[in-house]
C-alpha cells in the first residue's frame, strides 16, 4: 500500500515536472503567446494610462453669442472665461454662425445673450440666458454645463448683491439674502475627479484576467493541436493524469502573473500616480483568490479549442461587455438584474469591486471579506470544471489513439 502511494506520488510529481517545463517552452517559443501573456498587459496599462493622463478636462472650447454688447454681457462672458475649465474661444455674430461652429467641433457649447439682458437686469426683470451643449458628448457636456451655470449664478448673485447694497442693505445682509446657503464640497477618494483614477484600477484587473483567459486558450489549442497530452505520457503509464496538468499549468501562470501584478500595482500605479491607498497585505490576500480564480477559468475555457486561433475568436470580443457587467462602466442599478449577476461568474466583477474599495478608498480586510469569499468559490468551481474539462480532453485522445492503432 505504501509503495503504491510513493509511486502514485513519484508519478505525479514527475507529471507536473513535465506539464511545467512543456508549458514554459510553448510560452518561450510561440511569440503570440508572449505577446499576449506578458507584453498585451504592460502595452494596454501604458496605453491607457497615457490616454487618460490628463485626468480632468481643460479648456473645453465654447462660444459666446453676444447680442446685447453692454457691460453687463461682458462680464458674464468674462465668467465664463474665468476658469482652467472652459475658454470662450469665438464669439460668432448670431447663431448661424455658432452652429457651424458647433457641428466643425470647433466649439461644444454655445451661450447665447439675448439684446435685453442688460435692460431686464436694470429693470428688475427676470433676465434669460440660453445654453446650447452638445450632449452626445458625455464629459464634454457635463464640463460645459457645470462650468456655465456656475458662471451664470455668479454674475446672477452678483446683480442681485449690488441691488441690495444700491437700496441700502449692508453688506453681510445683502451677502446673506443672495446667498442664504453655503455648501462645503468634499471630493472623497478621487479629489480631483479625474476620470483615469476612476477607470483605469478597474481596466488593470480586467487586463490581468482577459490576457491569462487568451494566452492560456491558445497554449491549450497548441496541446491538443499537436497531441501534447500523449507525448508526456510517463514511461509505464498509458496516459496523463488530470490533476498533474492542472497543477503544472497553473503554476507556470501563477508565477507569470504574479509578476505581472508586482509591475501593474506597485510600479506602474506610482508611475502614473493612481490613488495607493488600504493595505499591501490586504491587496495580495485579494490577488491571490483573484489569479487562482482566472488561471481556473483559463484552464477550464482553454478545454473547448481544439486549435489554438479559436481562443482569439471566441476570447477577444469578450472585454469590454465584461467590463460593462461588473458595475464599473455603468452603475449597478443601471444593469439589468440577470446580467450584472451573470456578470459575477467572472472574477473580475469581483476583483474591480474590491481593488478599488481597497487602493482608492481604503477599504480593511474584513470590508472586502465578501469578494475574497466570492473568488475562493470561484476557485473551486472553475477548478472543478478545468479538472472535468482536462479530463475528458484525455479521454477523447484516448479514444482517438485507440481508434487509430486499430
Amino acid at each position: 500500500m505504501l509503495k503504491t502511494i510513493k509511486h502514485t506520488c513519484s508519478s505525479y510529481w514527475c507529471q507536473i515536472r513535465s506539464v511545467v517545463a512543456t508549458e514554459i517552452r510553448n510560452i518561450v517559443s510561440d511569440e503570440g503567446v508572449v505577446l499576449v501573456l506578458v507584453l498585451a498587459s504592460i502595452i494596454y496599462a501604458t496605453i491607457y494610462s497615457l490616454a487618460y493622463g490628463p485626468e480632468v478636462l481643460r479648456d473645453v472650447p465654447i462660444g459666446v453669442v453676444d447680442l446685447s454688447k453692454t457691460l453687463a454681457s461682458r462680464q458674464l462672458t468674462e465668467a465664463f472665461d474665468a476658469g482652467p475649465n472652459m475658454v470662450v474661444a469665438y464669439e460668432p455674430e448670431d447663431m448661424e454662425a455658432a452652429k457651424k461652429l458647433f457641428f466643425n467641433r470647433d466649439i461644444y457649447g454655445v451661450v447665447y445673450i439675448p439684446e435685453d439682458y442688460e435692460e431686464k437686469l436694470l429693470g428688475g426683470s427676470q433676465a434669460v440666458v440660453s445654453l446650447y451643449v452638445d450632449a452626445s458628448y458625455f464629459l464634454m457636456y457635463r464640463q460645459v454645463f457645470q462650468e456655465a451655470v456656475a458662471g451664470i449664478n455668479t454674475t446672477g448673485a452678483m446683480v442681485e448683491f449690488q441691488r441690495l447694497i444700491a437700496r441700502g442693505a449692508e453688506t453681510p445682509q445683502a451677502k446673506a439674502i443672495t446667498q442664504p446657503v453655503i455648501y462645503q464640497s468634499h471630493n472623497l477618494f478621487n479629489p480631483y475627479l479625474g476620470y483615469g483614477a476612476f477607470v483605469m484600477p478597474a481596466i488593470l484587473v480586467v487586463i490581468l484576467q482577459q490576457t491569462m483567459l487568451i494566452g492560456v486558450g491558445m497554449i491549450g489549442g497548441t496541446w491538443r493541436e499537436f497531441g501534447l497530452y500523449r507525448k508526456l505520457i510517463p514511461p509505464g503509464e498509458t496516459r496523463m493524469s488530470t490533476l498533474p496538468i492542472v497543477m503544472g499549468k497553473s503554476i507556470v501562470y501563477l508565477v507569470v502573473y504574479a509578476f505581472l501584478c508586482l509591475y501593474l500595482f506597485a510600479l506602474h500605479y506610482r508611475l502614473f500616480h493612481y490613488p495607493i491607498n488600504g493595505q499591501t497585505e490586504t491587496v495580495i490576500a485579494l490577488l491571490i483568490p483573484y489569479l487562482l480564480a482566472c488561471t481556473m477559468l483559463s484552464i477550464a475555457v482553454s478545454t473547448l479549442f481544439r486549435y489554438r486561433e479559436q481562443s482569439l475568436m471566441f476570447l477577444l470580443w469578450s472585454s469590454i461587455p465584461i467590463l460593462m457587467v461588473s458595475g464599473v462602466s455603468l452603475p449597478e442599478q443601471a444593469i439589468p438584474g440577470w446580467l450584472y449577476d451573470f456578470g459575477q461568474l467572472f472574477p473580475s466583477s469581483s476583483g474591480i469591486r474590491a481593488f478599488i474599495r481597497i487602493r482608492s478608498m481604503g477599504a480593511s480586510l474584513d470590508e472586502v471579506m465578501p469578494e475574497i469569499r466570492q473568488l475562493w468559490i470561484l476557485t473551486g468551481v472553475y477548478g472543478l470544471l478545468a479538472g472535468l474539462g482536462i479530463r475528458s480532453v484525455l479521454h477523447a485522445v484516448g479514444k482517438r489513439e485507440s481508434s487509430e492503432s486499430e
